[in-house]
């Protein structure tokens, strides 16, 4: 879309002013779905406006990005914008610097509209529990968009923009993605820098994408990707993303988990859609078998004892004392800080604070922490050893179809295993990517993932251009 983008504007068949008009002009049509948090309408508008001139002055100067109008999650630093992670702690918060992701964005010359509904704290698969009111599905507005990118996924799915930049824990790209029946990508651990990313589980958070097509997540990402002075986490070598006609051609060995494919909370639709995607795969020429991996069934267990512990610690700076919200009837320090988080804080946000507090108190460390820690080094071990055999490893993005809103709100668990087919990319670092290969009975879209080996950014992309976008 992007390449069909620019070379209108160089025929001069619309504009960049044009193009922010028209995103613009959506949202307001869009206005019930609650995507957005924040419009950046007149900043847009200005920065439109500087760009076409400066490619009337000399179009070889435009960015590699020139055209691409792009919303940010609630939980991304922009410089002297608001950004408060749908949270009440954060309330009139304003970033003092932008995230390392949104100034490469920008000197690559892309615009950003706005910033986007997200869960609390980018904790949740829903969306509803965003202190500004939960995103709804534009397919069906009664039914959750996923989370926590619900947001983004929502953006991108009516229209609003191009690409939208989110953050991904546990799958909260690649799930709301295929809620939306758009294309959601996490890369490899380490490929685009944390710095300025509102931290939920720090070895665990990525930034990701969501786009409608293969060809502007690599854009975006070839841009945003790279090593960060600012972020000791992010790989040193700067990626070269290529989408390869000959990954495209070429036949690939794909595994699959039988367990996973016949799981009990599976959605006969699901099934049903996975398994003729499957056929698909093969009549094409590509191999795809069934594979062991005994350790589907700690995936959930040991990423929520993992970042929930982890999030206790991250949350812990939010005591209303140095930013954000902050108790007003407090008489002494005690009670700001108990007041403050009781009252800043929504209900899944303290749940987890309070499970991660747990799970890392003396005398449960051992039995949970330390054993969760060993897990997940199998899980990742299991992972790779399956994806130096095979190029792809493939399952549902998601066990159910988009549910009515409200419907899971009081039970937590039944949203927590709505992760176990994602989880298990961020368990072990490697990229991932969902993409809608039909619709369910009542006409919801229904996304199915692959995951590739560290560092096959490419590869993943590219194999996954010729099914993305296509249904």
């Amino acid at each position: 879309m992007l390449i069909r983008l620019r070379t209108a504007i160089e025929r001069g068949e619309t504009s960049c002013s044009e193009l922010v008009r028209q995103y613009l002009a959506r949202i307001e049509e869009t206005r019930h779905l609650n995507a957005y948090v924040e419009v950046y309408a007149e900043e847009a508008l200005n920065r439109a406006a500087e760009l076409d001139e400066k490619f009337k002055r000399e179009p070889s100067a435009a960015g590699p990005l020139f055209g691409a109008v792009v919303s940010i999650k609630d939980v991304i630093c922009h410089e002297g914008h608001e950004v408060t992670a749908g949270s009440r702690i954060l309330q009139g918060f304003r970033s003092l610097y932008s995230a390392t992701a949104v100034e490469r964005l920008l000197k690559a010359d892309a615009i950003i509209i706005g910033r986007v509904n997200c869960d609390e704290f980018a904790m949740g698969s829903t969306n509803e529990s965003s202190f500004h009111g939960p995103a709804r599905n534009g397919e069906d507005p009664s039914k959750v968009p996923g989370g926590s990118s619900g947001g983004s996924a929502v953006a991108v799915q009516t229209d609003t923009c191009l690409v939208s930049i989110g953050s991904d824990t546990g799958g909260s790209v690649r799930q709301p993605a295929a809620f939306c029946g758009v294309t959601g990508f996490k890369p490899t651990y380490g490929r685009i820098s944390r710095y300025g990313l509102l931290a939920y589980a720090s070895s665990f958070d990525q930034i990701g994408l969501i786009a409608r097509e293969v060809s502007d997540i690599a854009a975006v990402l070839q841009v945003i990707a790279g090593p960060d002075d600012f972020d000791a986490t992010a790989l040193p070598e700067a990626p070269d993303i290529k989408l390869e006609p000959e990954q495209q051609a070429g036949r690939m060995r794909i595994a699959c988990f039988d367990k996973a494919l016949h799981h009990p909370g599976m959605n006969p639709d699901i099934r049903q859609l996975t398994l003729q995607f499957i056929e698909q795969l093969k009549g094409e020429g590509h191999v795809v078998e069934n594979v062991e991996f005994d350790y589907l069934d700690y995936l959930i267990p040991t990423y929520y004892v993992l970042t929930t512990a982890e999030a206790s610690s991250n949350l812990s700076r939010y005591d209303g004392i140095r930013f954000g919200y902050r108790a007003g009837d407090a008489t002494n320090i005690r009670e700001t800080y108990t007041k403050s988080r009781t009252a800043g804080f929504g209900t899944e946000v303290k749940r987890r604070i309070l499970l991660g507090t747990f799970v890392l108190s003396a005398g449960y460390y051992d039995a949970y922490y330390a054993k969760a820690q060993q897990m997940r080094r199998l899980i990742r071990d299991r992972t790779r050893d399956i994806l130096h055999q095979y190029d792809f490893i493939l399952m549902p993005a998601s066990p159910l179809p988009p549910w009515k809103i409200g419907e899971v709100v009081n039970d937590p668990v039944a949203m927590y295993l709505a992760d176990i087919f994602t989880v298990q990319a961020n368990l072990s670092g490697c990229p991932a990517i969902a993409f809608p290969i039909g619709r369910d009975g009542d006409g919801m879209p229904v996304g199915i993932q692959l995951m590739a080996d560290l560092l096959q950014e490419s590869k993943l992309l590219s194999f996954s251009q010729q099914f993305a976008g296509k249904c």
